[in-house]
């Protein structure tokens, strides 16, 4: 873009700010503000989010006492759990909702579209998104997927039932099971719009990372927030096309007669009409996909960590070249990884030889930066406020999580463990907790950039940080050992296996543990709404932070500064820096904003 664009597209932001008069409607509720637009995404995701964690304290009672009636079931699922004893259709159907819900509807909107429409203008130095109007396109399409999917919850004959990775012939055939019909139907219809929602959202964040950044923003400045932010985007466009097409090839198998998926099915002694399709064919499709989304969920979190992480070490992010460089190889190598998913689906060893290496291979870059931010860690001068806890924590639960995924990568390993508890433990660790983790950590961090200055109470983000912390821990630590001994997933009761009895009291403690976590929940809620309208107000800059979006003005003008934008002269990352002296640069300040000219710049206006 020309600087005379660029100029004129600044003057007419500016304009806009001043002289459109918002209605309630056109600020709260269709708005093409980028930071509206985030606070939508956040409360939609945390709405759904905690309709996930109630489906899976429901699921976790019926493992923890199988076959026991409690009034509750019968209160929440109805015909479905008859006397209060849960059926076995609808535990399926609760474990299919609460992955789908978490994976898509919380952990990629609610992380990557809260943060990536918060960040990205104010951290580059934008007035807005490249385009306002499609950025309010992509948030009403996420809301009309969530309220599709949550809509599926009440069909007559239940929701989708298929596990959240929808395999056919469940899937495909409307008459496998109760969950097949209405349900499946409905949960396809919410994912298509929900991938059309992602796409949509990806290009904007794309396009205005590359366009719209300001004077001296070159890449090598940008925060890591926004390389993770901009890389993730570039992942979502290339692989949510795939699972676009999986699913659309899925409707056609289940409405119009087609074979993509199916052949050969017998159903009670009767021969279908089915020929030719490979359900194998639908998982290579639904995991190339599948594994990117992992780092479309884990890379926006840790941008937010490197970022929160450095300021509040009051240190320079360790390693900020390796770190993009390790953002950019997991991009990379994320795509040539999906067949670990698949070593028990009859592939050839040698393939399972490939995609072992290219597994193994990501751990690196993921270590790059675990250790980097260890060392980030190193004699800072450590402010150990919730985002911070939070941060670290999603430092320990990577690292744990990840140590098993060397053990699931390797396809000879993996045969032994594939389909127990030990994935679930794996995945929740270093994708699930870990991410939700990031989440919390960019919430507390960067709240009074969202709600005008208003800062959430630390106090209560302690207890939020110490019992989800620890109770993340008793819940998927034991499940390690659980999976170890043989117990397959998704089974609704292992009362038939004598063998699995004495872990009925594991399964007791993580479901005690689950109880407590989600509690903590409930606190972490009250201190966002109650500070929203109550929170006591805090500096411009709380955080005492290098990066742009503090400079921007306290109230929520459309156009993020009310005179020109501030330009940049150095990276994001001068913390306790000193001159020759060992004086700070500016005087009683331990940090020197992006916007202070380097010293050479100085001399340079001088002469």
């Amino acid at each position: 873009m020309s600087v005379t664009a660029q100029a004129h597209v600044e003057d007419h932001a500016h304009d806009h700010g001043h002289h459109h008069k918002e209605t309630f409607i056109t600020k709260y509720i269709f708005s093409q503000d980028h930071k509206m637009i985030a606070r939508q995404y956040l409360i939609t995701g945390l709405i759904m989010g905690f309709v996930g964690i109630a489906m899976s304290l429901l699921f976790r009672m019926q493992l923890a006492w199988p076959g026991e009636s409690f009034p509750i079931f019968e209160t929440l699922l109805g015909k479905w759990a008859p006397d209060g004893v849960m059926d076995a259709d609808i535990y399926l159907a609760l474990v299919t909702i609460h992955g789908t819900i978490m994976v898509f509807f919380v952990l990629t909107a609610g992380l990557s579209g809260t943060f990536s429409n918060l960040l990205i203008p104010l951290q580059i130095g934008a007035r807005d998104m490249a385009s306002g109007f499609l950025n309010m396109v992509s948030y009403w399409l996420f809301f009309l997927s969530s309220v599709i999917m949550v809509i599926s919850l009440f069909v007559e004959a239940g929701p989708a039932s298929a596990g959240w990775t929808v395999y056919p012939p469940l899937s495909a055939l409307p008459m496998a099971q109760s969950g097949s019909g209405m349900g499946m139907t409905l949960w396809l219809v919410s994912m298509t719009i929900f991938i059309a929602s992602s796409l949509l959202g990806s290009l904007n964040y794309i396009v205005t990372v590359l366009n719209l950044r300001t004077k001296g923003m070159s890449m090598t400045r940008l925060p890591l927030t926004i390389w993770a932010f901009f890389v993730t985007a570039v992942i979502g466009v290339i692989s949510f096309p795939v699972l676009l097409s999986a699913g659309l090839l899925l409707l056609m198998d289940r409405s119009f007669g087609t074979s993509f998926f199916l052949s050969d099915i017998f159903i009670q002694g009767e021969v279908l009409h089915y020929q030719g399709g490979s359900p194998v064919l639908f998982e290579h499709l639904f995991w190339f996909l599948g594994h990117p989304e992992v780092y479309i969920v884990i890379l926006p979190a840790m941008g937010i960590v490197s970022e929160v992480m450095s300021v509040n070490a009051r240190k320079p992010i360790f390693g900020y070249r390796a770190m993009i460089a390790s953002i950019l190889a997991i991009a990379f190598l994320s795509t040539i990884v999906w067949g670990h998913h698949m070593f028990i689906s009859g592939m050839n060893p040698f393939l399972g030889s490939v995609f072992t290496f290219t597994t193994l291979l990501i751990a690196i870059p993921s270590a790059v930066k675990a250790f980097n931010w260890i060392t980030t860690l190193w004699k800072g001068n450590l402010q150990l406020n919730p985002g911070m806890l939070f941060s670290i924590g999603m430092v320990s639960t990577f690292i744990t999580g990840g140590l098993t995924g060397i053990i699931l990568g390797d396809s000879t390993l993996d045969i032994n463990v594939h389909d127990t508890y030990f994935v679930v433990a794996h995945f929740h660790l270093v994708m699930g907790i870990s991410a939700l983790y990031g989440l919390f950590a960019g919430v507390y961090h960067w709240f009074p950039k969202m709600f005008e200055s208003k800062m959430m109470n630390k106090n209560l983000g302690y207890v939020h940080f110490w019992i989800t912390a620890i109770g993340s821990y008793g819940i998927f630590f034991p499940m390690h050992f659980v999976g170890m001994a043989g117990v397959p997933r998704r089974y609704y009761e292992n009362t038939a296996f004598p063998m699995f009895d004495e872990l009925t009291d594991v399964q007791v403690l993580m479901t005690v543990f689950a109880l407590i976590t989600a509690g903590a929940q409930l606190v972490f809620a009250y201190n966002f709404i109650s500070s929203i309208f109550y929170g006591k107000k805090g500096p411009k800059n709380p955080w005492k932070a290098t990066t742009l979006e503090w400079t921007a003005e306290v109230k929520h003008i459309h156009g993020n500064w009310d005179g020109p934008i501030p330009h940049v002269h150095r990276w994001a990352y001068d913390y306790s820096k000193t001159d020759e002296n060992g004086e700070y640069i500016i005087p009683g300040q331990d940090f020197v904003p992006q916007t202070v000219p380097l010293q050479e710049d100085e001399e340079e206006l001088n002469h």
